[in-house]
């Protein structure tokens, strides 16, 4: 399981807006640890866990067709609530806009107009008033009431009269090819900024093949101003480039509007839609991304966005550094042969002196259950600011590499443990194969493996959040609490790893004691 979450978040390919694309069906592997949220929950539930689940987030998957339908609501609320706002206006703004390439409904033309009275705004102009507030209907008409010109001067479709003031040039010649040129064929926005068609036609045509959409602007230097959709496509030479400039502007609305966002898996033409945009895991149904709705990364509750963030790039700076831990392989801190780790469970016992100790820590394992504070928790110098600027250099990457170090231990448990899933799966089938219960009699087992790897997930992302949270009662209640999922989990992964050696029973009770765990930690510190 990658911990790159840069990875995750790639530029999206323009055949993702593929409006005649359909969903295809994917065969899902029965084997696949990374569906571990699916099927688990009501399992644990009925062992009496408390039913609230602070990951629960509603969300919809939509398809481009759809994603256009939500993106044409917004347009239309805000068309309605202006044409009631402003019926007595909308009889004196003509309407003369172009409306070669807009699939909107009529009403939005009459009710974007009403805007700014005495300017004519058309819809396409409209969609980047929406595009610049993330298309929060609320905050635009608060705008309007308050100062409707300055509206359009932050939204950049109309110059700020104070600072516009217009470029000298000859009549009739293009400020950027110097030539000569008919006026018929000289364009402008409302900063009246004149170029040439041939020159237009350049500029929008080089950005398109950039992938700019709703970024095309005015030639002029220093001219915030945007260029409508409808003044760009006549300027686009062939169809092709037409068709591109569609797709980034369907990307530009989705990404800028604050209820939507894009599926980043690869190829993946899908948009996840919610009602409270928050930092939650979401999952695309046609491709099965995981990700997190905020940051489009991969989910890192309870670290927060920008806290992961840091600590990845800080990952990637201070990778060389931090190579000498990547091994697989420790001393037995008793009769010191070299031991690898094989399984997700930090529970070692040594094949040759059979002595149980902490993978972490090596302290001695029948002692470690009322030690894991300890063994999760990095303990400060507090005279350390009184000491040199080298002590501190040499204590500040002594702290990293601590939490650097379980970070790490744990995504790897995660890949080991995905194996042990593997095993399950197929010991399952090959129990059914040989009429020795049927799937659902067995089904637990899986359901086991599944919570552990959920439960190990969340805990990863646990020691970022410690490493970055500042020093005080509320710290020591988060390590109490992340040393107490630490606990269960490894009682969980232990349990998980000698199945056979272990009744159902006591197996579902740990699984509801990780995951009362679990939710605990993330009820308490969850970004909200």
């Amino acid at each position: 399981m990658s911990v790159d979450m840069n990875s995750q978040g790639s530029d999206s390919n323009e055949e993702d807006y593929d409006p005649n694309c359909e969903e295809e069906e994917e065969d899902e592997d029965p084997g696949d640890i990374e569906d571990y949220y699916v099927g688990v929950a009501s399992d644990v539930e009925q062992q009496g866990a408390d039913a609230f689940d602070p990951e629960e987030y509603q969300f919809t998957c939509l398809t481009y067709k759809e994603s256009e339908g939500a993106l044409n609501e917004h347009m239309t609320s805000l068309a309605s609530v202006l044409k009631a706002c402003l019926r007595d206006v909308a009889s004196l703004v003509p309407d003369h806009c172009n409306k070669a390439y807009i699939t909107i409904k009529p009403l939005m033309l009459t009710a974007i107009s009403c805007i700014l009275p005495m300017a004519l705004v058309s819809h396409s102009v409209a969609k980047l008033i929406l595009v610049n507030f993330h298309w929060q209907v609320a905050e635009i008409l608060d705008r309007y009431k308050s100062n409707s010109a300055q509206l359009l001067v932050e939204a950049r479709v109309q110059p700020s009269p104070s600072k516009h003031v217009p470029t000298a040039h000859p009549p009739h010649h293009c400020a950027v090819c110097m030539q000569f040129v008919r006026k018929e064929n000289l364009l402008s926005l409302a900063c009246q900024h004149q170029f040439c068609r041939s020159c237009w036609e350049q500029h929008c045509s080089v950005l398109v093949k950039d992938g700019v959409g709703v970024g095309v602007s005015c030639m002029a230097q220093d001219c915030p101003l945007r260029t409508p959709e409808d003044f760009v496509f006549p300027l686009l030479p062939n169809e092709e480039l037409r068709d591109k400039y569609r797709r980034y502007l369907f990307r530009d609305y989705v990404e800028s509007h604050y209820q939507l966002q894009l599926c980043p898996g690869a190829d993946c033409p899908m948009v996840i839609r919610v009602q409270e945009p928050r930092a939650r895991r979401v999952q695309c149904n046609r491709c099965n991304e995981v990700f997190c709705f905020k940051c489009r990364q991969m989910y890192h509750a309870p670290t927060d966005c920008a806290t992961i963030r840091k600590w990845l790039t800080k990952c990637a700076d201070d990778s060389e550094t931090a190579n000498y831990i990547s091994a697989h392989t420790k001393d037995c801190p008793k009769c010191n042969i070299c031991i690898e780790k094989n399984g997700g469970c930090n529970h070692m016992q040594c094949s040759k002196c059979k002595h149980d100790f902490c993978w972490m820590c090596l302290g001695d394992w029948k002692t470690h259950g009322s030690e894991y504070y300890e063994c999760s928790r990095y303990k400060e110098n507090p005279d350390i600011v009184n000491q040199s600027q080298q002590a501190q250099a040499r204590e500040a990457l002594k702290k990293y590499l601590f939490y650097f170090e379980r970070w790490e231990n744990h995504n790897k448990s995660l890949q080991l443990e995905a194996q042990t899933y593997q095993r399950i799966h197929e010991k399952i089938q090959e129990r059914v194969m040989n009429n020795l219960g049927t799937w659902i009699d067995w089904q637990y087992l899986q359901n086991a493996a599944k919570l552990l790897a959920k439960c190990r997930y969340t805990l990863q992302y646990t020691y970022p959040y410690a490493y970055y949270m500042e020093s005080g009662p509320r710290k020591k209640l988060f390590e109490y609490q992340q040393a107490q999922l630490e606990a269960e989990i490894e009682n969980l992964s232990w349990k998980v790893e000698r199945a056979d050696s272990y009744d159902r029973g006591d197996l579902e009770n740990q699984m509801h004691i990780a995951e009362q765990r679990r939710r605990t930690l993330l009820k308490d510190f969850h970004d909200t």
